[in-house]
């Protein structure tokens, strides 16, 4: 039963992390260039803490595969960040998850080959489909002037090109044979070395000496809080129910985008937000069951 409950609470932290990420990032300011190279500096100095306590081994090859895929985390959360600005939290990151959601579950089961049985497949499918439709529900919005619905779907078109980014970081993982905490410091120094090239391509240097961007290492530690966490959930729970329900965070995200952010809906809004977000717990609970 001990060990049932601690798998069960390694469910629920990463949602928890990844759930005050955006908060916290929005709320400390600056640009996504500040706040980018900010949460990557943060998960260096997490990732080298780890490193240092556990020792974990890794191969050359892996060691690369993992800073690959750091680097490409760094694109899918450039999005995020923009998206912020543009349409705030509480509607950035429904959006932002249902798109991880279907590209990682769909890269799960067709490349990875989980879901195996029908039984796994038509209830696993039923849950991710009850999450796209809650968080499909949780984006609606009742705005209808030109230049802020041009805005909103610029905004969702930039989402949907780098959530590739977030799938690629979020797949390589399960093709390397060492733990996941022997990638966590090179997933954070593809990370660091990919918003250092974001940050130069982008001629933002300035933001090197900009305080808003060493606060913002904050962001990074409860990232790497999130990441540990569910790093050890994927080995107690199985990645696709450690993912699913690290999802869960958008809940938590979108609440305090409209309570702490003051990002505010109308009643209408407010009633999908609340579906949606009752349809979201729903289908993380069904694919966790079964």
């Amino acid at each position: 039963m001990e060990v049932e409950g601690l798998n069960t609470l390694l469910l629920l932290l990463p949602a928890l992390g990844w759930g005050l990420l955006p908060p916290v990032v929005a709320k400390l300011g600056g640009k996504p260039s500040n706040e980018i190279l900010g949460t990557a500096l943060g998960t260096l100095i997490a990732s080298v803490g780890v490193f240092i306590v556990l020792r974990p081994q890794i191969t050359l090859q892996s060691f690369l595969l993992a800073a690959f895929a750091g680097a490409f985390w760094i694109v899918g959360q450039v999005g995020q960040y923009h998206g912020y600005q543009k349409i705030g939290v509480s509607q950035t990151m429904p959006i932002s998850t249902g798109l991880q959601l279907v590209g990682t579950s769909l890269i799960g089961v067709f490349i990875f080959g989980e879901w195996s049985t029908v039984v796994e497949k038509a209830f696993g499918a039923l849950g991710v489909l009850l999450l796209i439709i809650g968080i499909w529900l949780t984006s609606i919005t009742d705005r209808k002037q030109q230049g802020k619905n041009k805005q909103r779907v610029n905004t969702i078109i930039m989402l949907i090109l780098t959530s590739a980014g977030y799938w690629v970081y979020n797949s390589i993982p399960r093709g390397l044979s060492e733990s996941g905490l022997a990638i966590f410091l090179p997933e954070s120094i593809g990370m660091v070395l990919a918003a250092v090239i974001y940050i130069l391509a982008t001629k933002q240097g300035n933001v090197f000496k900009e305080k808003t961007s060493w606060t913002n290492i904050i962001g990074g530690l409860i990232f790497s809080f999130a990441a540990v966490t569910y790093i050890l959930s994927v080995k107690a729970n199985g990645v696709n129910t450690a993912f699913v329900v690290s999802q869960v965070s958008v809940v938590i995200s979108t609440l305090l985008g409209m309570v702490w952010m003051h990002e505010t809906k109308s009643r209408r809004e407010l009633m999908y937000t609340i579906m949606g977000l009752v349809l979201i717990v729903a289908g993380a609970v069904i694919t966790t069951i079964f």
